[in-house]
């Protein structure tokens, strides 16, 4: 039986009693990040998370252990490839996504990286002044020539396509120009918690977008709570002011005098008085002034309407004797 460091064991053991004490253990991509930025990001998630990256081995092993009493933990096996790390933490994934998130950063390409986006080196100035750095920037693709004590870049010229390795060449000229097309940081692969395992692709999701949700949410619950006329302190004054505007409206409709339909008519009689006057010719504001004085006694009409009609309705009408005999000799001739 083969001899294991007792090192690997410790840290191994480390690992799996990590794994068990915190809610959340996530996978990240280390890929390209230098030791001193590493340090500096594991500073910063000092508070919350740990940080370990060893060789795939030691956490694949370890994975496995803590699987143990964490079922489908080892479902993160998956995701150990290349330069990764562990991180536990009790941040739950989508946290831990946006906290990781802040960690990346514009990098230099390296030789015979992959682009991950199309390299374009844009028209204008350069910092170079005149020189033998000329001769490079050509020899690389780049339309280059000196005016105004300066060399100038004549059109934007792409050098790499997405996903192209980046010849070395290009990667040593790229910095020069102040062109950084890399990103690192601690890209996070998966997450486990309770039993789930939660990939980039869900997590990955804008800063405001559960306030976005909630608000809209909430608009559309106040919106279906006026429509059904469902009563809370939110709804009842919008239903109130829905049910005056619309027994407004039919009172207008109908013609039913009250000091609400008898101001609105009186208004669109006036704009018609207005633009009549105005197409006549005639002076506007004796118009305006006229319509307004009646405005101003519509209450007055409104509160006498409901009074005169019903003393026409209750008060019968005084028949003198001399009336009743004349219409009784009417009737029997």
């Amino acid at each position: 039986m083969a001899h294991v460091a007792t090192w690997k064991k410790d840290l191994v053991n480390e690992l799996v009693q990590d794994m068990r004490e915190a809610p959340v253990v996530a996978v990240v991509d280390m890929e390209s990040i230098p030791g001193q930025q590493i340090q500096a990001m594991r500073a910063t998630l000092r508070a919350h998370a740990k940080l370990k990256m060893t060789k795939n081995k030691l956490m694949l092993l370890a994975l496995e252990e803590a699987a143990k009493d964490k079922p489908g933990l080892d479902a993160l096996k998956e995701n150990i490839d290349g330069q990764c790390a562990i991180v536990t933490t009790d941040l739950d994934p989508f946290k831990l996504f946006a906290q990781l998130k802040k960690t990346m950063t514009p990098a230099p390409a390296k030789p015979g990286q992959l682009a991950p986006i199309d390299i374009v080196v844009p028209k204008g100035p350069t910092p170079f002044g005149p020189g033998p750095i000329i001769g490079e920037l050509q020899k690389i693709g780049l339309p280059a020539k000196i005016e105004g004590g300066k060399i100038v870049i004549q059109k934007d010229t792409p050098l790499v396509k997405q996903g192209e390795p980046v010849p070395a060449n290009v990667a040593a000229m790229l910095p020069k120009l102040e062109i950084l097309p890399m990103v690192v940081g601690l890209d996070l692969r998966a997450a486990y918690e309770d039993g789930t395992v939660y990939h980039k692709d869900v997590l990955d999701i804008p800063e405001d977008y559960y306030a976005n949700m909630f608000a809209t949410a909430a608009y559309n619950a106040l919106a279906l709570g006026v429509e059904i006329a469902f009563p809370t302190k939110e709804t009842v004054p919008v239903l109130i002011a829905k049910a005056f505007r619309e027994t407004a409206a039919v009172s207008v409709e109908a013609a039913i005098p009250n000091e609400a339909s008898i101001k609105t008519l009186i208004a669109k009689a006036d704009a018609q008085m207005l633009s009549v006057a105005n197409a006549s010719g005639y002076q506007s504001d004796s118009v305006s002034a006229r319509a307004g004085a009646v405005a101003a006694a519509a209450p007055v009409a409104a509160a006498a309407a409901p009074v005169e009609e019903s003393v026409k309705e209750d008060e019968p009408e005084e028949v003198s004797e001399e009336d009743a005999a004349a219409g009784l000799s009417a009737l029997f001739g």
